[in-house]
């Protein structure tokens, strides 16, 4: 079999670490399998894993160069002829339905998240099969677009047990961003948040939620400090020196550690005392990094609704903060379940993490989901 995967780029991001982790999949299964994308740092990973990269725009939204690029993409399907292709977003899937005109090629939607209702939206809903990564997702398209159940499959995504084990971590790694974000002589409770910086993030809240925080300290002495995971792409900077100004203002420089883009989440999650998703306006479409936390043996923090509901259980996992909360009420709603779960003992979280995550059944329903639809076997 041969799958061709169609994502706007290969930067940063779930949707990017996902699209990595199908391309193992199938070609550990034996299929050929091609990314097709604007490029990015993740783009080496494809090859280094058995699979092909094409570097194709199908990421601008320029409606002046759409036609182009769709016959660009259209060159490639013929020249691939793949039997099976999956869209995992907007642009991507509005190429392919024009590139792919006549050529009777099965294709799957797969709707990462809960995109604005729209026609533009839509069109997530119009593979032959559309993946969600959760139930939240697939209620979702079922409500706004009367999306048939028959032609949902939902697939929580996984965690990779060998990659997030506390026992194969790289120890230079560790002892290095232990002294970068100061975090070796005061031993401080460090809240961290994992992802791109976007506005729909709630980066900003959290930060606030820091100042409540500031001059408190746990039970044991230890003073709170957030690492933020992540960076904003090039056309996005200003949301990150928005956030740097925030952070000024509000007297956190020594509170607050922007750690920039980071390759080795495992390393980082475990120099965490708890994570934190902080977005309270459009919920997580699943939450790998909440998920990825708890693999780590990490308590996690989050709004009780979306994609959270599926990864954490309040008090067993870490804290949810109320479904009512806004934005107005977050940074202190955050403080309060950070300063909570600081006081808390869990228990085997890394154990009941895989169990209810496990790569194999994530592995195996995909792999179903592609034969079913290429009516092949591998």
């Amino acid at each position: 079999m041969k799958t061709l995967q169609l994502v706007p780029a290969m930067e940063q991001g779930g949707v990017e670490r996902g699209v990595v982790e199908m391309n193992r999949i199938l070609v550990g299964a034996g299929a050929q399998n091609v990314v097709v994308s604007a490029g990015g740092r993740l783009a080496r990973q494809i090859v280094d894993d058995g699979g092909r990269h094409v570097t194709l725009d199908v990421k601008s939204k320029n409606p002046l160069t759409y036609f182009t690029r769709a016959a660009r993409l259209r060159r490639a399907l013929i020249a691939e002829k793949p039997d099976v292709v999956c869209a995992h977003s907007r642009v991507p899937a509005w190429l392919f339905k024009w590139a792919a005109r006549g050529l009777n090629i099965p294709w799957i939607t797969f709707a990462h998240g809960a995109n604005s209702i729209s026609r533009y939206s839509r069109v997530m809903t119009a593979g032959d099969l559309t993946v969600t990564p959760s139930r939240y997702i697939a209620d979702y398209l079922k409500d706004a677009y009367g999306l048939d159940e028959k032609r949902l499959r939902v697939i929580p995504r996984a965690i990779d047990r060998d990659r997030f084990d506390p026992a194969r971590l790289d120890a230079e790694f560790l002892a290095a961003k232990r002294i970068e974000w100061g975090l070796a002589a005061r031993r401080p409770f460090v809240v961290m948040t994992l992802g791109r910086i976007t506005q729909l993030k709630g980066f900003d809240l959290l930060i606030r939620a820091m100042a409540h925080l500031k001059g408190v300290t746990t039970a044991d002495g230890r003073p709170f400090r957030l690492v933020l995971v992540g960076e904003a792409e090039a056309l996005r900077k200003d949301v990150e020196t928005a956030l740097r100004r925030l952070t000024a203002e509000l007297g956190l420089a020594s509170d607050v550690v922007f750690a920039g883009n980071q390759v080795k989440a495992a390393e980082c999650l475990s120099l965490a005392d708890c994570v934190v998703s902080s977005n309270v306006v459009k919920p997580e479409a699943f939450g790998r990094s909440m998920a990825e936390a708890l693999a780590m043996g990490r308590p996690v923090v989050a709004k009780a609704f979306g994609g959270a509901l599926d990864v954490v259980r309040d008090g067993v996992d870490g804290v949810l903060v109320g479904a009512d909360v806004g934005p107005a009420e977050a940074p202190q709603a955050f403080a309060d379940a950070i300063r909570t779960v600081a006081g808390m003992t869990f228990g085997d979280l890394r154990a009941s993490a895989l169990e209810r995550f496990s790569f194999d059944t994530m592995a195996a329903r995909s792999l179903a989901v592609y034969r079913e639809l290429a009516r092949l076997l591998f």
